[in-house]
């Protein structure tokens, strides 16, 4: 059976007899099989999803399919799917079975897409490669010796090895973009409140949004078309309506602003630099204005970005005690010992780094120093990014100042390894809606994207740009 690079090119296939859904589903699980080795699905429902393919093939037949039939996509490792395992790739969740669905995963459920599986990622979303995962790093199927990208390393991986059509990840300071670029796919993160949060497993959760990758810009419409939206059970999420995602088109001339920062600073890949260069310039002969504006705050959004998400991080994980649900530790004696143990035996070197971290900037003595002064300098950068989009439609810059390390290049220093997300953090900390897209190959082989960022619920916009890449 051929790749297949958009929903649309299935259901071609399928209307004209050329493929089955069963034969489709076998098709993905055959891949997944031959490149376990890449360890991007921590596991799959093969049963299931054939089973599905049979009902979802009738329902074809029967002209009352959803407008998702004929998706396969599987899930990031921290996305809720009632009755089956998740566990955020976190030892201190083992065996944990949900017990309620989250709204995105409802949502594709009742528009037909078939959910094959959960993907492997960073432990409880917090890394930049796949590399803090209680099951062990994915590998980039453009190079093994390469990191992924992360957190959702697993769910980028998964579409550029073709062993899904489309997956689900999160994003909270550039973990479906950063990814993405590594992996030369598109990834994007929804405006904060477009998507809903509800089942998703918290890290910090107000920057978390729910958003898909893919291996064309038109199966993320479709997505997000069925994903967005108010949902009762996330307080976060807006009334505004959702777009119909492919009746928008781009701006004849789209006022662009290309971030200096990003593309003159220091230590950035002069690959990267190129091929971002080159991207302007596609876009100045579609007729679009661009101009070279300056954000000097970009020198403090990755500090920011780790003394709030720690602080938020450092809440949200309280619950995980080993009293409740997941591992408790068999060497405890007492409730206090039961605490200490399970959680020091549960939890990874990275998760308890930024659970230190967090409590620290949130005690008494510190708070006022670290957390409040984070909160007013987050507030400026919202205002400052509005103003931008006073002035402009879209703001553009690299998604990753490198393409994808060495698996190990910066495992032993977590500074570097944050620095990875100092031009995906931005749009986390404002809000913003942001997209990577893949826009080259570097002379080692290892794909590079370029990061396109737009107002607050322009989406469809944003996705309308990118498809003109």
């Amino acid at each position: 059976m051929k790749r297949f690079s958009s929903l649309e090119e299935i259901n071609a296939d399928l209307l004209a007899g050329k493929i089955t859904m069963r034969g489709l589903v076998s098709y993905y699980l055959e891949n997944i099989e031959k490149n376990k080795s890449l360890n991007a699905f921590l596991e799959v429902w093969a049963e299931e999803a054939l089973h599905a393919a049979d009902l979802i093939e009738q329902k074809i037949k029967n002209g009352i399919a959803g407008k998702l039939a004929g998706m396969v996509i599987g899930l990031k490792d921290n996305i809720c799917y009632k009755g089956h395992k998740v566990s955020a790739s976190s030892k201190i969740l083992e065996g944990f079975e949900s017990v309620y669905s989250a709204t995105v995963v409802e949502r594709l459920l009742a528009e037909d897409a078939i959910i094959i599986g959960r993907l492997n990622c960073d432990e409880f979303a917090m890394g930049a490669s796949n590399e803090n995962s209680a099951f062990g790093r994915v590998l980039n199927a453009a190079s093994h010796e390469h990191v992924s990208g992360g957190s959702s390393g697993g769910a980028a991986v998964a579409v550029q090895a073709d062993l899904c059509l489309a997956t689900l990840g999160s994003d909270t300071g550039g973990s479906v973009r950063q990814p993405a670029a590594f992996c030369g796919v598109y990834g994007l993160k929804p405006t904060y409140g477009r998507v809903s949060r509800y089942g998703l497993i918290a890290y910090a959760s107000s920057f978390d949004q729910i958003g898909p990758l893919t291996s064309s810009v038109s199966d993320m419409q479709n997505i997000m078309e069925v994903i967005a939206g108010i949902d009762p059970h996330d307080a976060t999420t807006s009334a505004k309506t959702v777009p119909h995602f492919k009746q928008t088109t781009t701006k004849a001339v789209a006022k662009i602003a290309v971030m200096k920062e990003g593309l003159y600073l220091e230590g950035i890949d002069p690959e990267v630099k190129k091929a971002v260069e080159a991207t302007i310039e596609k876009l100045k002969l579609q007729g679009h204005h661009i101009e070279e504006i300056s954000f000097p705050l970009l020198d403090v959004l990755v500090p920011i970005y780790y003394v709030l998400t720690t602080a938020e991080a450092s809440s949200n994980l309280s619950r995980f005690s080993g009293l409740m649900y997941g591992y408790r530790s068999p060497k405890a004696k007492d409730l206090e010992e039961t605490f200490k143990k399970s959680r020091s035996e549960g939890f990874g070197p990275e998760v308890k780094r930024r659970i230190m971290l967090g409590t620290f900037v949130l005690s008494a003595g510190f708070f006022d120093a670290y957390y409040s002064k984070a909160q007013q300098v987050r507030k400026l950068v919202q205002q400052k990014t509005n103003e931008l989009f006073e002035t402009f439609d879209f703001i553009l810059l690299p998604t990753t100042p490198t393409p994808a390390f060495k698996a190990g290049e910066k495992s032993a220093d977590p500074i570097a390894m944050y620095l990875a997300d100092i031009f995906t953090v931005h749009a986390n900390i404002s809000g913003h809606p942001a997209i990577s897209v893949p826009c080259g190959t570097h002379s080692n082989g290892m794909p590079i994207g370029v990061q396109l960022m737009g107002n607050n619920f322009c989406e469809d916009e944003l996705l309308a740009l990118a498809q003109t890449l």
